[in-house]
Protein backbone atom coordinates (compact mmCIF):
# COMPACT_ATOMS: atom_id res chain seq x y z
CA UNK A 1 0.00 0.00 0.00
CA UNK A 2 1.45 3.65 -0.76
CA UNK A 3 2.46 6.28 1.83
CA UNK A 4 1.40 9.22 1.78
CA UNK A 5 3.32 12.07 3.39
CA UNK A 6 1.95 15.25 5.19
CA UNK A 7 3.17 18.05 7.57
CA UNK A 8 1.44 19.68 11.00
CA UNK A 9 1.90 23.70 10.77
CA UNK A 10 1.66 25.29 14.40
CA UNK A 11 -0.44 28.15 14.23
CA UNK A 12 2.76 29.80 15.98
CA UNK A 13 3.71 32.56 13.08
CA UNK A 14 1.35 36.25 11.86
CA UNK A 15 -0.18 35.67 8.41
CA UNK A 16 2.12 38.21 7.08
CA UNK A 17 5.29 37.50 8.64
CA UNK A 18 6.01 33.90 7.41
CA UNK A 19 2.23 31.93 8.06
CA UNK A 20 1.21 32.35 4.63
CA UNK A 21 4.46 31.37 3.05
CA UNK A 22 4.73 28.06 5.68
CA UNK A 23 1.96 27.10 4.30
CA UNK A 24 2.68 27.94 -0.02
CA UNK A 25 5.93 25.99 0.45
CA UNK A 26 4.17 22.80 2.11
CA UNK A 27 2.27 22.61 -1.31
CA UNK A 28 5.03 23.52 -3.42
CA UNK A 29 6.99 20.51 -1.73
CA UNK A 30 4.28 17.89 -2.52
CA UNK A 31 3.22 17.44 1.15
CA UNK A 32 -0.34 15.41 0.61
CA UNK A 33 -1.60 17.43 3.16
CA UNK A 34 -0.89 20.15 5.81
CA UNK A 35 -2.98 20.07 9.15
CA UNK A 36 -2.71 22.28 12.50
CA UNK A 37 -3.16 21.68 15.91
CA UNK A 38 -6.74 23.01 17.11
CA UNK A 39 -6.07 24.51 20.41
CA UNK A 40 -6.45 27.72 22.50
CA UNK A 41 -3.13 27.46 23.28
CA UNK A 42 -0.30 24.50 23.83
CA UNK A 43 2.15 23.14 25.89
CA UNK A 44 5.54 25.13 25.78
CA UNK A 45 4.10 27.38 23.50
CA UNK A 46 1.52 29.16 25.70
CA UNK A 47 3.18 32.58 26.31
CA UNK A 48 4.29 32.74 22.66
CA UNK A 49 1.69 33.36 19.46
CA UNK A 50 -0.89 31.50 18.89
CA UNK A 51 -3.51 31.45 16.52
CA UNK A 52 -7.00 29.98 15.66
CA UNK A 53 -7.04 27.11 13.90
CA UNK A 54 -10.22 27.27 11.49
CA UNK A 55 -9.47 30.97 10.89
CA UNK A 56 -5.83 30.06 9.66
CA UNK A 57 -7.19 27.07 7.53
CA UNK A 58 -9.57 29.66 6.07
CA UNK A 59 -6.31 31.85 4.88
CA UNK A 60 -4.71 28.96 3.76
CA UNK A 61 -7.46 27.96 1.36
CA UNK A 62 -7.10 30.89 -0.19
CA UNK A 63 -3.36 30.72 -0.50
CA UNK A 64 -3.11 27.25 -1.88
CA UNK A 65 -4.75 25.03 -4.81
CA UNK A 66 -4.58 21.50 -4.11
CA UNK A 67 -3.06 20.98 -0.72
CA UNK A 68 -5.43 18.78 1.44
CA UNK A 69 -6.06 20.73 4.92
CA UNK A 70 -6.74 20.08 7.95
CA UNK A 71 -6.75 19.91 11.95
CA UNK A 72 -4.92 17.32 14.45
CA UNK A 73 -7.20 17.94 16.02
CA UNK A 74 -10.30 19.33 17.37
CA UNK A 75 -12.16 18.21 20.30
CA UNK A 76 -15.31 19.14 22.61
CA UNK A 77 -13.12 20.82 24.95
CA UNK A 78 -14.05 24.19 23.73
CA UNK A 79 -16.04 23.38 20.55
CA UNK A 80 -19.65 22.74 20.28
CA UNK A 81 -20.94 20.12 17.29
CA UNK A 82 -23.39 23.18 16.09
CA UNK A 83 -20.93 25.93 15.54
CA UNK A 84 -18.44 23.65 14.19
CA UNK A 85 -20.20 22.12 11.80
CA UNK A 86 -21.36 25.98 10.28
CA UNK A 87 -17.49 26.70 10.38
CA UNK A 88 -16.62 23.51 8.67
CA UNK A 89 -18.92 23.99 5.91
CA UNK A 90 -18.19 27.38 5.58
CA UNK A 91 -14.15 25.77 5.50
CA UNK A 92 -14.79 23.16 2.66
CA UNK A 93 -16.85 25.54 0.36
CA UNK A 94 -13.91 28.15 0.49
CA UNK A 95 -11.19 25.44 0.34
CA UNK A 96 -13.19 23.61 -2.93
CA UNK A 97 -13.72 20.51 -1.01
CA UNK A 98 -9.93 19.95 0.15
CA UNK A 99 -10.85 19.75 4.23
CA UNK A 100 -10.42 16.42 6.70
CA UNK A 101 -11.41 17.49 10.06
CA UNK A 102 -9.22 15.69 12.53
CA UNK A 103 -10.97 14.94 15.89
CA UNK A 104 -10.34 13.63 19.20
CA UNK A 105 -11.71 13.25 22.60
CA UNK A 106 -9.16 15.99 24.05
CA UNK A 107 -7.31 16.21 27.33
CA UNK A 108 -6.25 17.81 30.21
CA UNK A 109 -4.13 20.38 28.95
CA UNK A 110 -5.17 24.40 28.74
CA UNK A 111 -7.85 24.54 26.64
CA UNK A 112 -9.51 21.97 29.70
CA UNK A 113 -10.42 24.87 31.69
CA UNK A 114 -9.85 27.82 29.63
CA UNK A 115 -13.72 28.33 29.68
CA UNK A 116 -14.42 28.15 33.09
CA UNK A 117 -14.86 24.73 33.48
CA UNK A 118 -13.16 21.84 35.77
CA UNK A 119 -11.34 19.35 33.82
CA UNK A 120 -13.25 16.54 32.55
CA UNK A 121 -12.47 12.99 33.75
CA UNK A 122 -11.61 10.39 30.91
CA UNK A 123 -15.06 8.86 31.46
CA UNK A 124 -16.42 12.44 30.89
CA UNK A 125 -14.65 13.23 28.38
CA UNK A 126 -14.98 9.65 26.15
CA UNK A 127 -19.05 10.27 26.75
CA UNK A 128 -18.95 13.67 25.75
CA UNK A 129 -17.00 12.28 22.50
CA UNK A 130 -19.24 9.92 22.02
CA UNK A 131 -22.05 12.46 21.83
CA UNK A 132 -20.43 15.01 19.78
CA UNK A 133 -19.29 12.82 17.05
CA UNK A 134 -22.45 11.30 15.87
CA UNK A 135 -23.87 14.87 16.12
CA UNK A 136 -21.55 16.64 14.37
CA UNK A 137 -22.15 13.84 11.53
CA UNK A 138 -25.81 14.68 11.16
CA UNK A 139 -25.33 18.26 11.29
CA UNK A 140 -22.81 17.86 8.33
CA UNK A 141 -25.11 15.70 6.62
CA UNK A 142 -28.42 16.68 6.91
CA UNK A 143 -30.19 20.12 5.96
CA UNK A 144 -31.98 20.54 9.67
CA UNK A 145 -31.29 18.71 12.39
CA UNK A 146 -32.59 18.46 16.17
CA UNK A 147 -31.46 16.41 18.90
CA UNK A 148 -31.23 16.58 22.57
CA UNK A 149 -28.53 14.93 24.34
CA UNK A 150 -27.18 14.58 27.47
CA UNK A 151 -24.07 17.41 26.77
CA UNK A 152 -25.08 18.81 23.12
CA UNK A 153 -28.33 19.94 21.95
CA UNK A 154 -29.30 21.44 18.44
CA UNK A 155 -32.87 22.36 17.81
CA UNK A 156 -33.25 23.04 14.24
CA UNK A 157 -29.99 23.85 12.97
CA UNK A 158 -29.64 24.53 9.33
CA UNK A 159 -26.64 23.86 7.61
CA UNK A 160 -27.37 24.23 3.65
CA UNK A 161 -25.83 23.63 1.77
CA UNK A 162 -24.04 21.09 2.90
CA UNK A 163 -20.37 20.07 2.22
CA UNK A 164 -18.84 20.41 -1.02
CA UNK A 165 -17.59 16.87 -0.23
CA UNK A 166 -20.33 14.22 -0.04
CA UNK A 167 -22.08 12.82 1.75
CA UNK A 168 -19.46 15.20 4.08
CA UNK A 169 -15.72 16.39 4.62
CA UNK A 170 -14.13 13.14 5.68
CA UNK A 171 -13.41 12.48 9.69
CA UNK A 172 -10.10 11.19 10.78
CA UNK A 173 -10.70 10.14 14.03
CA UNK A 174 -7.68 10.06 17.11
CA UNK A 175 -8.38 6.96 19.37
CA UNK A 176 -6.60 4.55 21.29
CA UNK A 177 -9.23 3.24 23.69
CA UNK A 178 -12.09 0.75 22.94
CA UNK A 179 -15.10 3.36 22.77
CA UNK A 180 -12.98 5.67 20.30
CA UNK A 181 -11.97 2.97 18.32
CA UNK A 182 -15.52 2.35 18.19
CA UNK A 183 -16.06 5.76 17.01
CA UNK A 184 -13.29 5.77 14.24
CA UNK A 185 -15.01 2.24 13.09
CA UNK A 186 -18.34 3.40 12.65
CA UNK A 187 -17.65 6.99 11.58
CA UNK A 188 -13.99 7.54 10.48
CA UNK A 189 -12.60 7.77 6.56
CA UNK A 190 -9.38 7.81 8.94
CA UNK A 191 -7.82 6.72 12.14
CA UNK A 192 -5.36 8.65 13.67
CA UNK A 193 -2.69 8.27 16.40
CA UNK A 194 0.37 9.45 18.13
CA UNK A 195 1.73 6.23 19.48
CA UNK A 196 1.74 5.02 23.04
CA UNK A 197 2.33 8.14 25.21
CA UNK A 198 3.33 5.87 28.11
CA UNK A 199 6.58 4.72 25.92
CA UNK A 200 7.54 8.05 24.97
CA UNK A 201 10.47 9.28 28.01
CA UNK A 202 11.47 5.37 28.44
CA UNK A 203 10.38 2.92 25.78
CA UNK A 204 12.15 1.97 22.79
CA UNK A 205 11.50 2.25 19.20
CA UNK A 206 10.64 -1.38 18.99
CA UNK A 207 8.28 -1.58 21.98
CA UNK A 208 6.68 1.30 20.02
CA UNK A 209 5.58 -0.61 16.48
CA UNK A 210 4.62 -3.27 18.87
CA UNK A 211 2.65 -0.97 20.82
CA UNK A 212 0.94 0.35 17.00
CA UNK A 213 0.58 -2.75 16.12
CA UNK A 214 -1.59 -3.66 19.18
CA UNK A 215 -3.69 -0.41 18.32
CA UNK A 216 -3.96 -1.63 15.01
CA UNK A 217 -5.08 -4.90 15.62
CA UNK A 218 -7.62 -3.00 18.35
CA UNK A 219 -9.13 -0.72 15.08
CA UNK A 220 -9.32 -3.83 13.10
CA UNK A 221 -11.19 -5.62 15.68
CA UNK A 222 -13.86 -2.58 16.26
CA UNK A 223 -14.43 -3.05 12.39
CA UNK A 224 -15.33 -6.07 12.60
CA UNK A 225 -18.23 -5.15 15.12
CA UNK A 226 -19.48 -2.47 12.97
CA UNK A 227 -19.13 -4.85 9.72
CA UNK A 228 -16.43 -2.35 8.74
CA UNK A 229 -13.32 -3.64 6.54
CA UNK A 230 -10.56 -2.23 8.45
CA UNK A 231 -8.72 -1.64 5.25
CA UNK A 232 -11.06 0.85 4.32
CA UNK A 233 -9.68 3.43 6.72
CA UNK A 234 -6.87 5.44 6.36
CA UNK A 235 -4.46 5.33 9.25
CA UNK A 236 -2.55 8.65 10.04
CA UNK A 237 0.76 8.64 12.89
CA UNK A 238 1.51 11.79 13.92
CA UNK A 239 5.11 11.74 14.15
CA UNK A 240 6.68 13.13 17.13
CA UNK A 241 5.57 11.54 20.39
CA UNK A 242 7.23 7.99 20.19
CA UNK A 243 10.47 6.64 21.94
CA UNK A 244 11.93 7.65 17.67
CA UNK A 245 11.58 11.36 19.04
CA UNK A 246 12.77 13.50 15.91
CA UNK A 247 15.93 11.09 15.10
CA UNK A 248 13.93 10.21 11.85
CA UNK A 249 14.39 13.76 10.55
CA UNK A 250 18.21 13.44 11.19
CA UNK A 251 18.77 12.65 7.79
CA UNK A 252 16.62 10.77 4.66
CA UNK A 253 18.43 7.21 5.08
CA UNK A 254 16.76 7.82 9.00
CA UNK A 255 13.53 8.63 8.14
CA UNK A 256 12.99 6.17 4.74
CA UNK A 257 14.11 3.27 7.79
CA UNK A 258 11.30 4.84 10.27
CA UNK A 259 8.66 5.04 7.39
CA UNK A 260 9.29 1.70 6.22
CA UNK A 261 8.80 0.10 9.53
CA UNK A 262 5.40 2.04 10.17
CA UNK A 263 4.37 1.69 7.04
CA UNK A 264 4.56 -2.50 7.36
CA UNK A 265 2.31 -2.24 10.13
CA UNK A 266 -0.52 -0.82 8.18
CA UNK A 267 0.34 2.82 8.45
CA UNK A 268 -1.04 4.88 5.19
CA UNK A 269 0.11 8.59 6.28
CA UNK A 270 2.83 9.75 8.21
CA UNK A 271 2.13 13.13 9.07
CA UNK A 272 5.68 15.38 10.41
CA UNK A 273 5.91 18.71 12.11
CA UNK A 274 7.30 22.07 10.00
CA UNK A 275 10.83 22.44 12.58
CA UNK A 276 10.36 25.42 14.52
CA UNK A 277 13.68 26.50 16.21
CA UNK A 278 14.09 26.82 20.10
CA UNK A 279 11.24 23.93 20.53
CA UNK A 280 10.71 20.33 20.58
CA UNK A 281 10.23 20.21 17.20
CA UNK A 282 13.28 22.22 15.89
CA UNK A 283 15.00 19.75 13.13
CA UNK A 284 17.09 20.72 10.16
CA UNK A 285 14.55 22.62 7.43
CA UNK A 286 17.11 21.76 4.77
CA UNK A 287 16.91 18.08 5.98
CA UNK A 288 13.20 18.65 6.15
CA UNK A 289 12.19 19.55 2.40
CA UNK A 290 14.68 16.85 1.61
CA UNK A 291 12.64 14.60 3.20
CA UNK A 292 9.66 15.66 1.72
CA UNK A 293 10.91 15.56 -2.39
CA UNK A 294 13.04 12.64 -2.19
CA UNK A 295 11.75 9.62 0.83
CA UNK A 296 8.73 8.57 -0.91
CA UNK A 297 10.84 7.64 -3.91
CA UNK A 298 13.23 5.24 -1.92
CA UNK A 299 10.27 3.38 0.15
CA UNK A 300 8.40 2.48 -3.85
Amino acid sequence: MSLRLSTVILPVDRWHEGGRAKWQRAEELGFHAAYTYDHLSWRSFRDGPWFGALPTLTAAATATDRLRLGTLVTSPNFRHPVTLAKELISLDDISGGRVTLGIGAGGNGFDATALGQDPWTPKERADRFGEFVPLLDRLLTEGAVSQKGDFYTAEEARNLPGCVQRPRLPFAVAATGPRGLKLAARYGQAWVTTGDPKLYEEGTPEQSVEALRGQIERLGKACAETDRDVADLDKILLHGFTPDRNRPLESVDAFVDFAGRHQELGFTELVLHWPIADSDFATDLAVFEEIATEALDQLG
